[in-house]
């Protein structure tokens, strides 16, 4: 096909006036297209996303439905089964007219007659955008209620009378603009869509519906919806696009798919190349599902060589965590499914638990947020439980089995989905959850998932006490320092100026200093989160007195044993008492420290170096928020695991309170609900199947409270 090629300092292309320049057509190839929105992005009039919609929609629907959807079934019926891929299209590049698009084009001014424009510097009201979208929507077809393909783009809308929900949200936001209301902005969530607009596009408003029903949001404010909670509106941190990001928008609403397993090659590339265009001038930084979109592109077709689809995910992922305080779930998990398309599984745990992490933050609602609860449920039991059963089908070192920092993930990972359920009116992990749940943690062997360091909240909140006091101490140490130090500055020792003073410390500093290698905290409480956050108090306190006792004897014979020299100047030698002080203290420090660390041996086997704040830093650490995975904690860390009862936690019914939005949520008795709830059917279990369950000493060690399920250990009954 031959190449159109027109010099960018031509005549604009539109000029949002129904005049559409006959000299950009015909469009005969997807360079002409480029070409086409490469002027549209740089001329000085704004894009005019009314023709560029029905441009690209107008090629799309020719080359995916039609003839050229009938041709695909037929190739694909003739190779059967076979994983051949059908690289090319029995239908040409269709050829877009002018007369085509212009006709079209003045269809659209034709039906948004019926509504006023705009005065000089006037802006929309929410009256007018309700009279826009009406006038969509009245014109639809009533069949067209439903997110079928091909319907997001003006040409199926002038040529058919058909949209889906994000179409209308387009077609309202193009008819604005075509109308010369400017303030108008299109505003997307990662499955919804609404418009902005105001001076400062704070105001919002509903032009479409969502979801499988065709429930009229038309008119409505979306702060009930960021009320809510859920995952459809991001909290308020959708992406609010500029004219550029719109034209982005209605590319990456490009739908590629011929049937259902099988896509248009013509299509995948004409959409690369706009989104590639985009990118390069600046549209697509504040856009992550775009990038997102354009990195999976990327990975079945390399057209740039010096940006991998790897950095287009992270860019993704960055451009959610710079300007939407990590609120977008879909970059993570483009992410994880490219690492684990890879086989990197460690890094694809990693990229899913982050997913999880950003899940949380909103609240399940059943009817909104049906299209990431399948991403989720696909994550969980499709792709991880895969991945266990390659991972488990050999034996080796390098085994994600081995890895303690892959079984963390895990748990982040569920952990979030938990606490996304919490306040939710419809619960989420049902038995179906479960089983994979159960199945999953138990390829992990206990060596493995012991190394894991799994803190609460409650944990957090101790330890930030016990730093602020230590630093209340220190400040009150070095002020009592200072006041010592002043004190014995008044002497009647004369020094030379040449000559600087070789006496002691203050009592204070050197106490400090001897402190130094000593172990302060308790290592017990580090690692697994049980007992004092310091280690033998009491005992530190006792050999602080006798500290500072001696070093107030040496010093008195410091003071005692001072020569004057010849010249009026005074020396200081060090008294023989204090060498015997400093070797009886060094061996009292080496005996502590030597008892602390066979503490921890023996609540954890697997130490095997003499520092076990050393180990503890290799160790991964994870913070339990849900109140479902708080009741797990024990029996995640037991020897032998209760599958029964993890089943039982998982799907148990969530009793936290229902949040009010605004108002203080009374949560002291939710982990005690459930885990008393499950400690009851774990007890009930061992009373039953008495004579079972005989247990090991390392299991009701690690346990430690007296109604914690681990320390029972009921028999199992069946294996999961």
């Amino acid at each position: 096909m031959s190449t159109v090629t027109r010099s960018a300092s031509a005549s604009p292309c539109m000029a949002l006036n129904g005049i559409i320049d006959a000299s950009l057509f015909p469009l005969k190839s997807t360079s002409d297209v480029v070409n086409l929105f490469r002027r549209a992005l740089t001329s000085a009039i704004e894009p005019d996303l009314t023709l560029l919609s029905i441009v690209v929609g107008y090629i799309e629907l020719s080359l995916t439905t039609g003839e050229a959807a009938q041709a695909a079934q037929a190739a694909q019926a003739a190779l059967g089964n076979s994983s051949d891929v059908i690289m090319g299209n029995s239908v040409p590049f269709p050829v877009v007219t002018h007369e085509l698009i212009a006709g079209l084009y003045k269809k659209f001014q034709t039906i948004l007659s019926v509504v006023d424009k705009p005065k000089p510097h006037r802006q929309a009201t929410r009256d007018i955008i309700k009279k826009v979208s009406d006038v969509i929507w009245n014109s639809l077809i009533r069949s067209s209620y439903k997110d079928r393909a091909h319907l997001q783009n003006l040409y199926s809308y002038l040529s058919g009378n058909k949209l889906d929900c994000f179409g209308v949200a387009l077609a309202t936001t193009a008819g604005c603009q075509l109308l010369g209301y400017r303030d108008v902005r299109l505003a997307i969530s990662e499955d919804h869509a609404w418009v902005m607009f105001g001076q400062k596009r704070v105001e919002s408003i509903e032009v479409t519906w969502h979801g499988k029903g065709s429930e009229d949001k038309r008119g409505q404010d979306i702060g009930a919806g960021i009320e809510s909670g859920s995952w459809l509106y991001l909290g308020g941190l959708a992406v609010v696009c500029e004219r550029g990001m719109e034209v982005a928008a209605i590319c990456v609403a490009l739908n590629i798919s011929l049937s259902a397993n099988s896509d248009c090659v013509e299509v995948a590339e004409l959409q690369q190349q706009l989104l590639w265009l985009l990118y390069d001038l600046g549209h697509l930084k504040r856009y992550p599902m775009a990038l997102g979109l354009l990195g999976e592109l990327e990975e079945i077709n390399r057209t740039h060589r010096s940006i991998s689809c790897e950095q287009l995910f992270r860019e993704a992922i960055e451009a959610s965590r710079s300007y939407y305080h990590n609120h977008h779930v879909y970059p993570h998990i483009f992410q994880g499914n490219y690492y684990n398309r890879l086989l990197k599984y460690r890094e694809a745990f990693a990229a899913w638990a982050n997913a999880a992490d950003v899940i949380r933050l909103y609240t399940y609602q059943c009817r909104d947020d049906e299209e990431i609860y399948k991403e989720l449920l696909d994550i969980a039991n499709e792709l991880i439980p895969y991945v266990m059963k390659t991972e488990s089908s050999g034996h080796s070192a390098r085994s994600i089995l081995r890895d303690a920092e892959v079984f963390a993930n895990l748990l982040r990972f569920y952990d979030g989905i938990c606490q996304w359920e919490e306040d939710s009116l419809t619960p989420i992990l049902h038995i179906g959850w479960a089983k994979p749940l159960v199945n999953n943690i138990t390829k992990f062997d206990y060596d493995i998932r012991s190394q894991v360091v799994i803190k609460l909240p409650e944990d957090l909140e101790a330890e930030e006490a016990a730093k602020k006091a230590a630093a209340a101490a220190a400040v009150a140490a070095a002020a009592a320092a200072a006041a010592e130090e002043g004190n014995n500055n008044n002497n009647n020792t004369v020094v030379k100026k040449d000559e600087k003073p070789k006496s002691e410390l203050p009592t204070t500093l050197a106490d400090l200093t001897a402190a130094c290698g000593e172990k302060i905290l308790n290592p017990d409480f580090l690692l697994q989160g049980g007992g004092q956050p310091f280690a033998d108090q009491k005992q530190q306190a006792t050999v602080e007195t006798e500290t500072v006792n001696s070093n107030n004897t040496d010093k008195e014979a410091t003071t005692t044993t001072t020569t004057t020299t010849s010249n009026g100047g005074s020396a200081a030698q060090s008294p023989p008492t204090e060498a015997k002080h400093k070797e009886a203290k060094l061996e009292e420090n080496n005996t502590r420290s030597s008892g602390t660390s066979n503490n921890v041996e023996q609540a954890t086997p697997i130490v095997d170096d003499y520092d076990p704040f050393e180990i503890m830093l290799k160790r991964p650490v994870i913070t339990l928020h849900s109140q479902k995975m708080k009741g797990l904690k024990d029996l995640l860390l037991a020897e032998k695991l209760n599958t029964h009862a993890i089943s039982l936690q998982v799907t148990a019914q969530s009793v936290a309170s229902r949040k009010v939005r605004g108002a203080a949520v009374d949560s002291s008795r939710q982990p005690a609900t459930i885990s008393a709830t499950i400690t009851a059917i774990a007890s009930t279990e061992v009373v039953g199947g008495a004579g079972g369950g005989g247990g090991g000493s390392a299991a009701s060690a690690s346990s430690g409270a007296g109604d914690s399920i681990a320390a029972s250990r009921p028999k199992r009954t069946r294996r999961e």
